[in-house]
């Protein structure tokens, strides 16, 4: 497995410097970030900050209210499009690029594999979204290759359920709009089941109503008897498509609502790719803990989302709904998959650590960051806005104002713009964010995150509060080779001094000796005295809402 970073951004809003900024705009007022704008400048200082890997969010030809009829692209109904743009989740072509992001929509795979290449040449690897439970609710693939059959296209319509089918449907009753778009004129008949496993024809507007159910051999209305021998008609097309984006040169897959689809035909797709990609790698978006080995050990899944267990407890902690010693049950939950799960704190679908429905500050993410980026094995994700403290507090169109970066609605988001342009954009307090997670993420890939040792030290530091605020701190060590971290951080809007006790045991199983050291922390470049003893004291200040990371 190689990924060890990976920056998320989408580019619809990354390359999007200039617009008006009116809400629920349209692409001429608000402008649209475009895959040329990515360039190799962008890249290189992606690369150099320590990620190994970018996700392009978004690629892929969804559903929008833009018109590209005059490239042969149909229009698609407003009354089940979200936002202006479209939610880059309601995939209209598996098989094509989104034409906003083209400078020349008429040359949009072209440019596709331009931005490939400039990764590439950057030392970066390729992300790309593969959207397997739904698609558009006008799906129609005008770009498949040649003699690929599109989704549906033989389906039997009668039938709610029918293995062969790639759809399921509601026979005799059309899609009735009145719940999420009254006096729509939208025609869908017989109506389709809803992509958030809604078998009726009233889907309302928290559902999923723009996008429909794809089929993969699950009787949900029978009982959910699986149909999987022969395989499902679904499983061959959806895995054709993997392998295009393969013969892409791509590396990976960021599988979207991954749980929603049968492990089975991860079972089957993922070996299928793999056997003629080898290095192709597969990112799951799983929110069960129950089946997080499944879904590693038949699946085929290379990494696993740690949003249910680290991210969760970490979101608690940094409000102070949670105690930092909880960190330790969540790592403990998954310890035989840890360097299968993904830690983040921010992506498309969470808010921002700076918004006002969650921290409410930007330096608060520190400490977190840091137990993310270096507690385990596990690789770090870093959502593109993260580094300068975006605060996603735009009411930008159909989200409203609800502390996320929209993904449905053309923007020009503040902080996307100055990385685009550069350093010399950044006020003195965003470099400083900027720095501390550069310092961060680059740590993430040495080899003694990769691949050395960890040690929680909290079981040896339970007791009084005054002496170690386990509520507030939490702490760690990492060691391989003759290198050693030791890793404290405070979740506390004030500064700590701390006594923090090392046992017996630390020493023992990460091969330390005891003695005097000159340590240098990372995060600072400042030299730190400190004494290590078995069950012994290190007296160690912490800053407030960040950590120290002491190298010796």
């Amino acid at each position: 497995m190689s990924i060890h970073a990976i920056y998320q951004l989408l580019p619809r809003l990354f390359g999007n410097i200039g617009g008006k900024n009116t809400p629920s705009g349209s692409i001429e007022d608000n402008g649209c970030g475009k895959m040329d704008s990515i360039t190799p400048q962008v890249l290189r200082r992606i690369k150099s900050f320590g990620y190994s890997h970018v996700w392009y969010t978004g690629l892929l030809e969804h559903a929008t209210k833009t018109d590209y009829s005059r490239y042969g692209i149909a229009t698609d109904h407003p009354a089940v499009v979200k936002g202006t743009a479209g939610s880059p989740y309601a995939i209209k072509d598996y098989y094509d690029i989104d034409p906003d992001l083209a400078t020349d929509p008429a040359q949009r795979m072209a440019e596709f594999e331009n931005l490939v290449a400039r990764t590439h040449q950057a030392g970066l690897k390729v992300i790309i979204d593969f959207v397997p439970n739904h698609v558009a609710r006008q799906y129609h693939s005008d770009a498949h290759p040649a003699g690929v059959a599109d989704l549906g296209a033989d389906d039997d319509m009668t039938r709610a359920f029918s293995a062969d089918n790639n759809f399921y449907y509601i026979p005799n009753e059309r899609l009735h709009c009145d719940n999420f778009c009254p006096g729509a004129d939208y025609m869908e008949s017989p109506a389709k089941a809803t992509g958030n496993d809604r078998f009726d024809a009233w889907p309302d507007r928290n559902d999923w109503y723009e996008t429909i159910k794809l089929n993969y051999g699950v009787d949900y209305v029978g009982g959910r008897v699986h149909h999987f021998n022969p395989i499902p008609n679904t499983w061959k097309k959806m895995t054709d498509i993997l392998l295009f984006w393969c013969g892409k040169g791509i590396d990976a897959f960021r599988c979207d609502m991954a749980e929603m689809v049968p492990v089975d035909f991860w079972h089957y797709a993922t070996a299928a790719v793999k056997e003629q990609y080898p290095h192709i790698e597969f990112v799951a978006e799983v929110y069960d803990p129950n089946q997080y080995r499944n879904y590693i050990h038949y699946g085929g899944f290379d990494y696993l989302y740690n949003k249910v267990g680290l991210y969760d407890t970490l979101r608690a902690v940094m409000r102070h709904e949670a105690s930092a010693s909880a960190i330790t049950s969540e790592w403990q939950k998954v310890d035989d998959i840890r360097s299968h799960m993904l830690n983040f704190l921010e992506n498309h679908d969470e808010q921002r650590i700076a918004s006002d429905f969650f921290s409410g500050t930007a330096q608060a993410g520190f400490p977190a960051f840091i137990v993310c980026a270096l507690l385990d094995r596990a690789p770090v994700m870093l959502y593109a806005g993260q580094e300068l403290g975006e605060r996603g507090m735009d009411a930008e169109g159909f989200s409203g104002r609800d502390g996320r970066t929209t993904i449905f609605d053309y923007w020009c988001v503040d902080s996307l713009r100055k990385l685009c342009k550069g350093k010399k954009s950044f006020t003195k307090s965003e470099r400083a964010l900027y720095d501390t997670y550069e310092r961060i993420v680059s740590m993430s890939g040495r080899d003694i995150v990769t691949q050395g040792e960890n040690y929680d030290l909290m079981y040896a530091n339970y007791g009084d509060t005054c002496v170690f605020d386990y509520h507030h701190l939490f702490a760690f060590i990492r060691r391989h080779g003759s290198e050693t971290l030791l890793v404290v951080v405070n979740f506390d809007e004030k500064e700590h001094q701390t006594r923090l006790t090392i046992p017996a045991h630390a020493f023992d199983f990460l091969k330390m000796k005891e003695g005097k050291y000159t340590a240098k922390d990372l995060l600072t470049d400042t030299d730190v005295q400190i004494t290590l003893k078995r069950y012994g004291i290190t007296e160690i200040t912490v800053p407030a809402q960040s950590g120290v990371v002491l190298e010796f």
